[in-house]
């Protein structure tokens, strides 16, 4: 009688095993994200912006560093999520209950920095009175991409915040229970979109490739050869400065790739620590702009945006 191997099953024959899910490590993920934004920031276009994202990530850190210690989902909670193939605490559901004090806490420390540019004073101050049900209104705005023109200043601040309350949580859960998602390209523990993909490198992880949640910094595996946006396996490109080619490997020495797709016509960049140790999927997401300028010259559209950066959307013609 034949079986049908589930996905689980599969990865069991590998003799190589792997880890299929990297949950976020708050005392560590912060500190280097901000150290690497820094790095990046020398002799970059946008380094002005990049040094205030490491300010902000800076204060996550702290944020992270002094809050309690989050709870697993409950057993029957996460039973129900891998039932039905769902993550185990999706942000599109419900906002956590507090995360107006993180994010409050937040701004008071940015705010804090008499080198925060002038501009940004009154984007604070408006955070800062801010009641909890219209913050909660625009942190489901900022999660749908879904911002108005007068709230794109605030929206990286409200997303930090998330991103520290979210990071805690799925720190708290145990790997062997995250479910497998579906469609698989969204994040198994909060369902949010990856903000890159990175190839790994360093003992089991070595050469496999993660999408990296621009949410809660869940990594989760998916091939090489897929889509990280429709999954699918043909017209898979990589391009950047140099050229365009089948295999990222042969296209350029650079760390930061966008992986193209002629399916679904976006695009996804795909960060290589094959290249460069230091790279981390968000700092180098956001530090390669220019890429993105390139890119917005051809027929590929970006999947998903960078949580630290709300770009205007163009009017519909």
């Amino acid at each position: 009688m034949q079986r049908i191997l589930q996905p689980g099953d599969i990865e069991a024959l590998d003799r190589v095993s792997f880890p299929r899910v990297r949950l976020p490590q708050p005392a560590t993920l912060f500190q280097e994200r901000a150290a690497r934004l820094r790095q990046q920031a020398e002799g970059n276009p946008i380094a002005d912006y990049l040094r205030f994202a490491a300010r902000i990530v800076e204060a996550q850190q702290r944020l992270a560093a002094r809050a309690p210690a989050a709870s697993p989902l409950p057993a029957d909670a996460v039973q129900r999520a891998s039932a039905h193939g769902m993550p185990l605490m999706p942000a599109s559901d419900a906002l956590p209950a507090g995360w107006h004090g993180t994010l409050r806490a937040l701004v008071a420390d940015v705010q804090a920095d008499a080198a925060v540019p002038a501009p940004l004073r009154p984007v604070l101050d408006r955070l800062a009175a801010t009641g909890d049900d219209a913050l909660d209104a625009l942190a489901r705005q900022a999660l749908a991409d879904n911002l108005g023109r007068e709230d794109i200043a605030a929206a990286p601040l409200v997303m930090a915040a998330l991103q520290v309350v979210f990071a805690l949580r799925a720190a708290a859960q145990d790997e062997q229970a995250v479910p497998y998602a579906e469609p698989a390209t969204v994040c198994p523990v909060c369902g949010s979109a990856p903000v890159a993909s990175v190839l790994r490198i360093g003992g089991q992880l070595a050469g496999h490739r993660y999408l990296h949640c621009g949410l809660c910094a869940t990594e989760w595996h998916m091939v090489r050869v897929k889509c990280s946006h429709c999954e699918s396996t043909q017209g898979v490109r990589y391009q950047g400065a140099e050229g365009v080619a089948e295999d990222a490997a042969k296209v350029t020495d650079e760390v930061v790739l966008a992986e193209t797709c002629a399916q679904c016509h976006t695009y996804r960049k795909i960060v290589n620590q094959e290249k460069d140790p230091y790279a981390e999927p968000l700092a180098d997401d956001l530090a390669s702009l220019t890429l993105d300028l390139l890119m917005g010259e051809t027929e590929f559209s970006r999947a998903s945006g960078n949580p630290l950066l709300a770009i205007e959307k163009p009017l519909a013609v």
